[in-house]
């Protein structure tokens, strides 16, 4: 009997050691996983370095494309449609819970690198969990599903796998999935229950919803607000919504004098918080009077949107005040009455009739001969294409698979990219001639830029010189003055979508991610490419044409550095280095004073408080940076660009090939279904 105690007590006691060992063994693998991770950080800071450091030249340039740079993918989601009245009418649904779980929730939701940066939202996230349970060995997660929920484990022990080989573990008051809540992407792990587990599950549409709801809701409120100014109130809504968007919040102490009397101004200001002294002077020689006391609702300086710069009365704050404040500028700006406007569109319109272009809507598919193929995307190709009866001009065919267009779900986007190129008129955009249709695919004929993209110019050269970054910049902000005028956001601007031509100018491309504004001049989907994604865009809060100029920003940085401010080995990673802010980023000593303060105003994490907001391309124009750049002289074409593509010959007819197609017919009317 002793004996068998013996070995009973022996076998518990190996038991115990192999608990331990186990135990040990997943704590080295969470260190190694946290040592993996700092490798990957490390090496992007390296491969940062490296792009920055090394001498510019064709051979290092190649090897620096191959081995360091990879083009970036843009995320394009299928667009939303979002009914403001909707919205605010049916909030996120809430699910009790007592305190702890409620704490367990926060403090996951606080300590994740991106959510914590939800701001006020973060409670409403809280209450919209919901609870669930897995019995041991059951998936939470399977490898190859599509995700739309993330899960913050309260209770048990998850094991985390792929292609069957163990990760890591998940301990209890971990957030994990968070990827679903920015769009819908495919697991690359298996999350199984290690024992009787008790998780929380925030569905993306919930996230989604919350945050649209509260941006709604400060828009909606800031509209009311100019509604009650007389000298707005008749103004459209959509007027209004743009006027809102410049609108700039100012905060005043007790005494402070908001208007002086006889000091210039151009400014309307609204008393959104608090109370102000409305003061006369009657003459020098007596004191001023207060004539009256405006309250949260009221506007003063009213006649600085007629014009009259010089202040009439004085405004004191009583006690702490908030003002909204927007000038003049901006609402003849949004409101359409800018004669630059009007010049910019009637010069374009010439541009466009001038080159020609008409001439090809006549064309068919038929008339196209084959050069050679350019590239090959996801569902798409590219060839190089002249017409057979004038082989003296090139152009770029694309051809686009209409069963991948449907699999993928990205027909919407392309029927958008197709009518934003057809009545695009700016010469600082990829032209589109013509579009056809056969029984497999879509065809778009669009101009060639055979001067090749930035992103190739940026990995063979090394960053390029504030000259040269003001060119393309310029180039490109044309563009976006064009679209921004017609209510459009690009959502997709990097070095790889703007193209030159073969003069060296700079045209704007990759119009996959790029939509029409809709209501309350927003859009609301997550889309565009990783680093330069604008903050409101990765937090669902609503984005419009300020997005394009964050963008901006961070492709000035890139083109003076090599790569972008925001950098991580995966997308989390990058959308928490965008949301911590470009006052985080360290500037190279090879970007000047001028720039960085360029790329910084761009980049506010707050769209109000962007270079643009104001008066759009003009406030860029007059920045700093540009002082002494002719930039009318690019706008007319005159200007020498900095880099003379050399454009290889491809009319020698080798290699061309006939575009046969064994459907009955082409049809260039894309809008019927397929």
């Amino acid at each position: 009997m002793g004996t068998l105690r013996d070995l009973q007590f022996a076998l518990q006691l190996k038991i115990e050691e192999l608990r331990q060992r186990d135990a040990l063994i997943d704590e080295l693998e969470l260190e190694l996983d946290a040592k993996d991770d700092l490798i990957r950080r490390l090496q992007g800071e390296l491969d940062r370095l490296r792009v920055t450091l090394s001498a510019p030249g064709p051979a290092t340039g190649q090897h620096r494309a191959s081995s360091v740079r990879m083009k970036r993918r843009s995320v394009i989601t299928q667009p939303t449609n979002l009914d403001p009245n909707l919205i605010l009418q049916n909030p996120p649904m809430s699910h009790s819970k007592n305190q702890e779980s409620q704490h367990v929730i926060e403090a996951a939701l606080r300590e994740n690198e991106w959510l914590r940066y939800v701001g006020s939202e973060l409670s409403d996230l809280v209450d919209c969990a919901y609870p669930t349970t897995a019995a041991q060995g059951a998936r939470v997660v399977q490898e190859g599903d599509e995700a739309s929920q993330a899960f913050i484990l309260e209770e048990g022990k998850l094991e985390v796998t792929r292609a069957g080989q163990k990760l890591h573990i998940i301990e209890a008051g971990t957030l994990f999935g968070e990827l679903a809540l920015l769009y819908n992407y495919t697991c690359t792990s298996t999350v199984t229950a290690l024992v009787s587990s008790k998780l929380w599950v925030i569905e993306r549409q919930a996230f989604q919803r919350i945050m649209q709801r509260s941006s709604v809701l400060r828009i909606t409120q800031a509209v009311e607000v100019l509604r009650s100014v007389p000298m707005l109130c008749a103004l459209p809504d959509d007027d209004l919504v743009k006027i809102s968007d410049a609108l700039q919040e100012r905060h005043y102490s007790d005494g402070d004098y908001i208007v002086r009397h006889g000091v210039p101004g151009d400014a309307l200001f609204v008393v959104n918080r608090g109370q102000v002294r409305v003061l006369e002077r009657r003459s020098v020689s007596e004191d001023s009077v207060c004539v009256s006391i405006l309250s949260s609702g009221d506007s003063f300086a009213d006649r600085a949107l007629k014009g009259e710069v010089s202040r009439s009365l004085s405004v004191v704050s009583v006690g702490d005040v908030t003002c909204l404040i927007i000038n003049r500028e901006s609402v003849m700006r949004f409101t359409g009455t800018s004669a630059d406007a009007k010049e910019i569109g009637s010069s374009e319109a010439k541009v466009r009739s001038a080159d020609g272009g008409d001439r090809l809507r006549r064309v068919s598919l038929g008339d196209i001969q084959v050069l050679c193929k350019l590239g090959e995307r996801r569902f798409s190709n590219t060839h190089l294409v002249h017409l057979k009866n004038d082989p003296s001009h090139v152009f770029v065919l694309k051809v686009i698979s209409k069963h991948a267009l449907v699999s993928t779900g990205n027909r919407a986007c392309i029927f958008t990219e197709k009518q934003i190129l057809l009545d695009a008129t700016c010469p600082f955009i990829v032209r589109l001639y013509c579009t056809f249709r056969d029984s497999k695919c879509l065809y778009m004929l669009k101009e060639a830029c055979l001067g090749g993209d930035l992103w190739t110019l940026l990995s063979e050269r090394g960053p390029f010189d504030e000259n040269a970054v003001r060119f393309y910049t310029t180039c490109v902000l044309e563009a976006l003055r064009f679209l921004h005028d017609q209510g459009i956001v690009h959502r997709d601007l990097k070095p790889e979508n703007v193209l030159l031509d073969q003069k060296g100018y700079a045209k704007l491309a990759g119009f996959g991610s790029a939509t029409q504004l809709g209501s309350l001049q927003r859009a609301w989907s997550f889309c565009g490419s990783p680093a330069y994604q604008a903050p409101e865009i990765i937090l669902h809060k609503g984005h419009g044409v300020m997005a394009d100029l964050w963008a901006l920003g961070v492709f000035v940085y890139e083109l003076l550095n090599g790569s972008p401010p925001f950098q991580g080995p995966d997308q989390l990673k990058i959308c928490a280095a965008v949301l911590k802010g470009i006052d985080a980023v360290e500037f190279p000593e090879a970007i000047s004073n001028p720039a960085a303060d360029f790329i910084k105003q761009l980049c506010r994490e707050n769209p109000r408080e962007r270079l643009g907001q104001t008066s759009g391309v003009r406030d860029i124009q007059v920045h700093k940076w540009f002082e002494g750049f002719d930039w009318d002289a690019v706008c007319k074409g005159l200007y020498t660009p900095p880099i003379l593509p050399h454009v290889p010959g491809f009319l020698d007819g080798s290699g061309s090939e006939n575009h046969t197609d064994s459907s009955p017919g082409h049809d260039s009317d894309w809008d019927k279904d397929f």
